[in-house]
């Protein structure tokens, strides 16, 4: 498998809205695939548990909420070619498939994943020595990059905590399903949720995501910055808000001449509902009277 002629990387941080990002690019039929094939942790080859977006958290009430869905989380790497020691057969895998028929490849990188990734990449010969700064431009030809960014952090971190809960990161089921297996399918899910534990609100994971996804975002700016790029820029709440002409916008940044029958009606359902309203609204209740002090001065008090 030879190398794109050119290709892109959706820069982000989860939850940020890089999902429909992504799929509206993949449905253009002209923008690579861009998918997550590069999320996966160095030891392991998989992403994180659910647990491990805590390390270091010593409340252990935060993890009492996970222990109860763990056993839904066991994903298998993404190809069976997957290895540390040979890390050169599965990029050649991610080219094949991440590429589109006019030679343009796309991927998707979390910044929590980019240690592990690029320690994998020192794992082939030809990238060992190079800069940290220089190597993705070295792996990836004519490479541009493009970042995904949420203006609405307290929601992005509710968001999380409840996918980490959950162990559930998109909805892309679509109303035409049909036959009976469908049906089958669709009862015995119910019932599987319907028995499922609450999902429950916790400030601290809450807060805990949230330093973690600034702190993610700062280390994005540190990257560009000294590496003196400048990404295609793309603020999801303006995104989703427009899809067909945000979409063009993007190909027409990226170099891409978009089809003439382009089609970009979204698969993906909504995630965000009622609760996730109700917990950011609860999550700034609670951070405003901590910080500000706005708990009311009981009557008679100065």
């Amino acid at each position: 498998m030879s190398k794109p002629e050119r290709s892109y990387l959706v820069c982000a941080t989860p939850r940020s809205g890089s999902t429909l990002v992504c799929q509206t690019l993949i449905r253009t039929g002209v923008a690579g695939r861009p998918e997550e094939y590069f999320e996966a942790l160095r030891s392991s080859g998989v992403p994180r548990q659910p647990e491990e977006y805590f390390h270091g958290v010593g409340d252990r009430t935060i993890f009492d909420h996970l222990a109860e869905r763990a056993q839904d989380f066991n994903p298998p790497p993404r190809s069976p070619l997957w290895s540390r020691t040979a890390y050169d057969r599965y990029l050649d895998w991610v080219f094949d498939v991440g590429t589109t028929d006019n030679g343009v490849f796309g991927a998707k990188l979390m910044w929590g994943y980019v240690e592990d990734f690029v320690s994998l990449l020192r794992n082939i010969p030809e990238f060992r020595e190079v800069p940290m700064a220089e190597i993705l431009s070295e792996v990836f030809p004519e490479l541009t990059f493009v970042r995904v960014v949420r203006a609405n952090k307290i929601r992005q971190a509710v968001s999380l905590w409840k996918a980490v809960q959950t162990a559930t990161w998109r909805d892309e089921t679509t109303a035409s399903s049909s036959a009976d297996a469908e049906d089958i399918d669709a009862s015995y899910k119910g019932f599987v949720n319907d028995h499922r534990p609450a999902l429950r609100f916790h400030y601290g994971a809450i807060k805990h995501l949230l330093d973690q996804l600034i702190q993610q975002e700062a280390a994005w700016d540190a990257f560009f910055e000294h590496s003196r790029i400048k990404p295609v820029f793309i603020l999801y709440e303006n995104f989703a808000s427009d899809i067909g002409p945000s979409t063009r916008n993007v190909l027409e940044r990226l170099g891409i001449e978009a089809p003439d029958d382009l089609n970009l009606e979204t698969r993906m359902r909504r995630q965000s509902d009622g609760i996730n309203d109700d917990w950011a609204r609860r999550y700034s209740d609670i951070r405003l009277g901590a910080e500000f002090d706005l708990v009311p001065t009981p009557s008679g008090r100065d």
